[in-house]
This record gives C-alpha cells, structure tokens and sequence, in this order.
C-alpha cells in the first residue's frame, strides 16, 4: 500500500486532474514515473476508451518532430513520397503525451501553441485546417522556468502548459514507499517466470539510506540484478552491490546455509496505487 503522504498527495492530485479536460504540467526527475502518472490520467479521465500516445520530443530530429506530431502531405520536403498522418490526427479524441516538452524546438512551441488555442493544425505543405480533438499532457525533468528566463522556452506556451501542474516526487523524498516499491518488482518478475527474491530486513535497511539518482527506474534494474545473481534466495545487506550498502550501517557477512525459496510467488495481484509508479523492467539495463 502507498506509505508516503508525498505519493498519496500525487495520486490524490492525478484523480483530481484526471477528470477536467485541460493541459496538464507533469514535473519531476528522469526515474520517477512520469509517464506512468500520464497514462493513469488518461484512463481515468472520460477519454479512456479513446487512443493514448506518448512521444519523446528529444528523441526527434528537430527536422522530423513536426512532421511526426502534425504529418505532412506527399512532396512536401524531399523524400516525402506520400501523404504521413501525424500523432495529433491519429490520437483524435484521445490523449497525447508530449514527454521532454523542454527540449521542443523554440519553432515548434510556436505551433504547439497554436493547437493549444485554436484547436487547428495543419499537415506540413498543406493549407486545409484540421479539426483538434486532444488533450496534451505535457512532461520534464528541467526547470521551465530558468529556461523561459533563457529565452529557451516560450513563456506563453509554458502558462498554457502550466495550468495544471503535477509533482512527481523523487524516491529519496518518499523513502516509505520503498519496499513496497521493491516487492511490486519482485512480484512482477516473479510472474514473468524470472525467479524470485526475499529481501531482509537488513538490505531494506540499506536501500531506505540510498540517495536514487535514478529513481523507481534504478530500483527496478537494482531487482532485476539481484534476481538474477540470487535466483531463489534471500537477499542480505552483504548481497547489495557497494555502492547501495550505506557506510552509517555495518554490513555483516551474509549467512552461509539459505534455504531456496520454494513456493513463494505471489498469489495476489499488487495493489494498483502502489504499483503507480513502478512498472516493471523487461530487459537489463
């Protein structure tokens, strides 16, 4: 269950934001399940039964991103031989999420802007008016802000995003939720076939004083790395790598005669809101 009044707040928020059909602002650091927090908005708004799209905006050549978020018409630019619908078009009554917002090209937040307040867009090298029916949610791990300071990022654009905005905290700053966090991951490797662990008291111990650069995504890759060295066995302080055994705590040698685990998997599916953030790694990272 959520033990931290940080994700409670989050959750409660997301509920509250899931039902007014506005522009949503997610902020929080590169780890924390910020696209999680968006999917959950989508499928408990009224659009849920409609298209949820996600795409990185830093992932996108600068020179792609428009043609991939508005499409393009056949010989618009060099190389475009047919007609390409874009993300806006086919996610029409839906959801779009828009993760890194802060790397969007300065050009291009001129023309999100634009769909943002007509609710029209055009292909590129076309000239007819496409009807917009999307509710954007929006996401960074950067201070928006500093960057409208900058002149990086379009003030107008950033208080249309902003009408809505949502924290998602970091892991060091809702250290409750750790070990539930952990046993999701656990079980969830568990049902894949991918063996399972227990862990001690004393690793939680540890685990609990670790920083998380890297967030809920550095915990998951954490298990999967334990399950794959400690295949049906606990897992002890000793058993942690280095940098995870914190130097305030003294790491005992790790017992010698550990019994395999043997009918552990887990028999009841995680509850949903602590599962929010932590969706399980398929492959090492």
């Amino acid at each position: 269950m959520v033990e931290s009044p940080q994700l409670a707040a989050a959750l409660d928020h997301i509920s509250r934001l899931a039902a007014i059909d506005r522009s949503v602002l997610i902020i929080g650091e590169r780890g924390t399940g910020k696209e999680l927090a968006a999917e959950r908005l989508h499928y408990l708004s009224p659009r849920w039964d409609q298209t949820f799209t996600k795409i990185n905006c830093s992932a996108i050549a600068e020179t792609l991103l428009e043609s991939e978020l508005f499409g393009h018409e056949a010989g618009a630019f060099t190389g475009a031989t047919q007609q390409h619908i874009g993300r806006f078009e086919l996610t029409d009554g839906g959801t779009l999420f828009l993760d890194e917002i802060g790397d969007m090209p300065y050009d291009m937040q001129v023309k999100l802007l634009r769909v943002l307040q007509e609710r029209t867009f055009e292909r590129v090298g076309g000239g007819k008016a496409i009807k917009s029916n999307v509710r954007v949610i929006a996401a960074t791990h950067q201070h928006l802000e500093q960057h409208v300071e900058d002149g990086k990022f379009r003030m107008d654009l950033y208080y249309r995003l902003n009408v809505f905005p949502l924290d998602v905290p970091a892991l060091r700053d809702r250290t409750a939720d750790i070990a539930g966090l952990a046993q999701r991951f656990i079980d969830s490797f568990a049902e894949q076939g991918r063996g399972l662990i227990r862990l001690e008291a004393d690793a939680m111990a540890h685990l609990r004083l670790y920083p998380w650069p890297g967030n809920v995504r550095e915990l998951g890759n954490l298990i999967e790395r334990l399950i794959i060295l400690h295949t049906d066995r606990a897992v002890f302080a000793a058993d942690l790598p280095a940098k995870y055994q914190s130097a305030e705590l003294v790491v005992a040698a790790r017992p010698v005669d550990i019994e395999p685990l043997v009918d552990q998997l887990p028999t009841e599916e995680p509850e949903d809101l602590t599962a929010l953030f932590a969706a399980a790694p398929t492959s090492p990272v």
